[in-house]
């Protein structure tokens, strides 16, 4: 009896994992900073990533998240929390690739073996002529309320002018 209830949660597991979108880029990660120490396994780390926007060339987002050490963050089985901060920045003249909606996924991740995911979702302050990034963590059972927003005001970059994020939205 317990090896079908083994075998059914295996199963709920690899569909879970395999419903996961994959991501169209890996981050780079920047540095980490041990917060906490463990003797003979992996510390407790922060750890800066660098991402930039697929579909908004000219702006990239910068997160920092807490990953676990130890044997279970080791072997993947440590859930991660959702404290995540988020910054993001124009580094280049901006061009935007395609018509965006509002709150469309720009980078999603994994953070716990089967319920959790880490998102970077863009949108566009018309009126400011700005684009807003939140990351949020989210789980499929009960969801968190942790998030962190940053924007970024579209300027002129070098004989370039600013376009409007306007033109790019969707419906």
């Amino acid at each position: 009896m317990w090896f079908r209830s083994l075998t059914l949660a295996g199963a709920a597991a690899f569909v879970a994992v395999a419903a996961v979108p994959a991501q169209a880029q890996e981050p780079d990660r920047i540095f980490d900073k041990s917060t906490v120490w463990r003797p003979l396994t992996p510390n407790d780390k922060l750890a800066v990533y660098g991402v930039d926007d697929p579909a908004v060339a000219g702006v990239a987002c910068w997160y920092t998240q807490p990953e676990k050490g130890g044997i279970k963050g080791t072997l993947g089985l440590a859930e991660d929390v959702s404290d995540i901060s988020l910054a993001c920045r124009q580094t280049g003249p901006v061009r935007f690739s395609d018509k965006f909606k509002q709150g469309e996924v720009v980078f999603s991740e994994r953070r716990s073996l089967i319920f959790k995911s880490m998102q970077i979702v863009r949108g566009c302050d018309v009126k400011r002529n700005t684009l807003i990034y939140m990351v949020y963590s989210d789980k499929v059972i009960q969801g968190s309320p942790k998030n962190s927003t940053s924007a970024v005001p579209l300027a002129p970059w070098g004989t370039e002018p600013a376009p409007k994020c306007a033109d790019f939205l969707k419906g």
